[in-house]
């Protein structure tokens, strides 16, 4: 695999290897990544509780799931203003060059610590590429039931911004739906049986990470809140618009029982 620096200097990206830091971006007060899909991630970074931007640039790194880290840009840093005793602006600049490379290029990278910064090395270090997607990485419009996947982050930006199309066909439908931590491959399988559908059981989750799970609960309360970028989400089926409850815990069950998720995942029951 080739590391970042490499592509990014390949790129025409003017990076400053002998002297750059590291941001790993992580749910703090807010998301980052809501933040980049909502081109407000340069404004988001620039504010910060410690002046730890002791180099000329900042390489960011928004965390999209165990391990996985998407690439946010290359900005030089050109001042700061503390506002409070523990509140700094600084004032960035992204570097011409890499529009086409925001939100396209994943690594894999095991972070040790909780630290959000580091200084870059200049050989480029450990931050290998495992991917570059064709598109960036942006709320698309709603796929269909039999396509729906999307993890935490990206499911509370459509949420919180109420995307239209996810809106009407989420809303509309019922069914069972399916939680899948990514970092251990537990499973939890739910049912949508509300007026609300999907949209208002994951609007659920949105609000309070286990959607009043028991299990989930206890698994929240044990790790930080950034845990919940783990969390992917898709749609197991669709019921009919005029089936009962009782159909629906019944489908419920089935693939309760084809998932194996009460003894191998989150379903306690």
């Amino acid at each position: 695999m080739m590391k970042l620096t490499d592509y990014l200097l390949a790129c025409g990206v003017q990076l400053n290897v002998r002297s750059y830091k590291v941001h790993f971006a992580t749910y703090s007060d807010s998301s980052p990544l809501d933040a980049f899909l909502a081109n407000d991630f340069q404004e988001w970074q620039e504010w910060q509780r410690e002046r730890t931007w002791s180099r000329e640039m900042i390489l960011s790194l928004i965390k999209v799931g165990y391990d996985r880290w998407l690439f946010a840009g290359v900005y030089k840093v050109e001042g700061f203003v503390q506002k409070e005793p523990t509140l700094f602006k600084y004032t960035t600049l992204l570097l011409p060059g890499q529009e086409n490379l925001l939100g396209r290029i994943i690594l894999d990278y095991h972070r040790t610590g909780r630290q959000p910064y580091r200084i870059g090395a200049e050989n480029g270090g450990d931050l290998l590429i495992s991917e570059i997607r064709p598109r960036k990485l942006e709320v698309e419009h709603y796929p269909g039931h039999r396509a729906v996947c999307v993890d935490y982050a990206k499911l509370k930006t459509i949420i919180d911004q109420e995307i239209g199309t996810w809106v009407g066909a989420l809303s509309s439908s019922r069914g069972i739906y399916l939680i899948t931590d990514t970092k251990n491959g537990k499973l939890y399988v739910g049912k949508a049986s509300s007026a609300g559908g999907f949209w208002q059981r994951w609007t659920d989750y949105i609000w309070n990470g286990h959607g009043g799970n028991t299990e989930l609960r206890q698994l929240l309360g044990t790790n930080p809140p950034e845990y919940l970028s783990n969390f992917q989400f898709s749609v197991l089926e669709v019921v009919d618009t005029q089936a009962s409850n009782a159909e629906i815990d019944s489908r419920e069950s089935h693939w309760k029982d084809v998932l194996q998720s009460r003894r191998h995942g989150y379903n306690a029951n």
